[in-house]
């Protein structure tokens, strides 16, 4: 049977999901009905120096929904918490002495100045969370008071506040990168030179979710004025799966443990995210979205996924699909799919046919004796996939890749079998 248990930089919770530092994570009241559901852990929403910040009271969030009305993006412009730094404490110190199983780590932001530092870490430590976590990614509101991603985008200030908590602090210190930067191994590698136990990603991206055209605000709004905010929910996924692996596959990062978050709504999703890497995740727009219950799906669908494949903990497939990411001059080019349409299980739809004609490759043709039908064209055909993506009948388009010595209509050309390790073909260019 798997076990989820997961001990992250030291930090143990009975799985591996975690709430993120948001709303869910505010209040006592949350947190504490957010273990009774089953979450491993919990980031506390982020504290920061009294007087507290002061938030909007009009609306904070906007979604983007699919056309069946899911939530696929959600968008916020709430600060940090809006409650005294004391009552946070108050909280946390009662919530770790009555869950003493499960990870509660702190989310912290406080202005680029030592003394801020030290005092607050002083505090945190002394009510016995068990981590902290350095917000160093908020794209709005904090921002601008030269905080969150202010401080994220900056090498050299996220290394020098990794510095003052572990020099000031023994709690294990996470790192929470913003994406809203050119390159993400930047900050991680001066998290990791900071002596930061582990890196968090990411934090939400800039965005602002639409206009009202009958009114011409931005939406939502506050009194008929708008600001830009924090982007998360499934839509972000593939953006947040592309910049952990950027980390765990940079060799001057590499080893460095990392949290991953973005878009994290179902099991798979995790496991991906663990794959590629992360040795645990944190969940706040589908805990915000479907409730705090959702974390059963979570647990019960990884553990049949690892007793399926004979992982018996989360460290069996951490990281394994890391080495398939490679730089794009380094993919085979000697490697050749084709399209294949299943007859059987085809509806007719033309939607590939559509997609291939206006995509420049004309692919698959049309009609037979009258009938809507549709067939591929090999001698066209590039492998692009693009109507294997859009096939609304799963496993009806598939791709197949020819064989060593099968003749590519396409080119003319035979698949040589004698190059069939892209590492010795001429055509690589890193080939000796």
């Amino acid at each position: 049977m798997a076990n989820l248990f997961s001990n992250f930089i030291g930090i143990k919770s009975p799985n591996p999901f975690w709430l993120a530092s948001a709303p869910p994570t505010d209040k006592e009241i949350n947190v504490c009905r957010a273990f009774e559901a089953g979450w491993g852990g919990v980031v506390w929403k982020t504290l920061g120096q009294d007087p507290a910040v002061v938030n909007v009271n009009g609306p904070r969030y906007s979604t983007l929904m699919s056309q069946d009305r899911r939530v696929i993006g959600l968008n916020n412009i709430e600060l940090i918490t809006d409650r005294s730094l004391q009552t946070n404490l108050d909280e946390i110190r009662r919530v770790k002495r009555n869950w003493p199983d499960r990870a509660l780590v702190v989310s912290l932001m406080v202005p680029v100045d030592e003394q801020a530092w030290k005092t607050i870490l002083t505090k945190v430590e002394d009510v016995g969370a068990d981590g902290i976590e350095c917000n160093f990614g908020c794209p709005h509101g904090m921002s601008e008071r030269g905080m969150g991603a202010a401080v994220g985008q900056v090498p050299e200030y996220i290394q020098q506040i990794a510095e003052w908590c572990k020099k000031y602090s023994k709690l294990p210190t996470i790192v929470k990168l913003t994406p809203n930067i050119t390159d993400v191994r930047f900050p991680a590698r001066a998290a990791k030179a900071g002596g930061a136990d582990a890196v968090s990603l990411i934090n939400t991206i800039n965005s602002v979710m639409g206009v009202d055209l009958e009114r011409m605000t931005m939406t939502p709004n506050t009194d008929g004025w708008g600001s830009h905010g924090g982007y998360c929910g499934p839509a972000v996924k593939p953006i947040a799966l592309n910049m952990t692996a950027e980390i765990a596959r940079d060799p001057l990062t590499a080893g460095l443990p990392i949290s991953g978050i973005g878009g994290i709504t179902t099991w798979r999703d995790a496991a991906e995210f663990i794959a590629l890497g992360c040795g645990n995740v944190q969940v706040c727009t589908a805990a915000m979205v479907y409730g705090f219950k959702i974390v059963q799906d979570m647990c019960d669908g990884l553990s049949n996924f690892m007793d399926q494949h004979g992982y018996t903990s989360i460290e069996d497939f951490r990281g394994k699909a890391v080495p398939t990411v490679k730089d794009w001059k380094l993919l085979n080019l000697n490697h050749i799919e084709k399209a294949v349409i299943n007859q059987d299980s085809c509806i007719k739809c033309g939607r590939c046919h559509v997609v291939c004609e206006d995509t420049s490759h004309q692919a698959i043709f049309a009609t037979k004796n009258g009938q809507r039908h549709f067939e591929v064209n090999e001698a066209e055909c590039v492998g692009c996939n693009l109507c294997v993506s859009i096939c609304p009948v799963p496993e009806t388009l598939t791709m197949r890749a020819l064989k060593p010595g099968e003749v590519d209509v396409r080119t003319g050309k035979s698949v040589s079998g004698e190059y069939a390790n892209w590492t010795t073909h001429p055509n690589n260019p890193l080939a000796a």
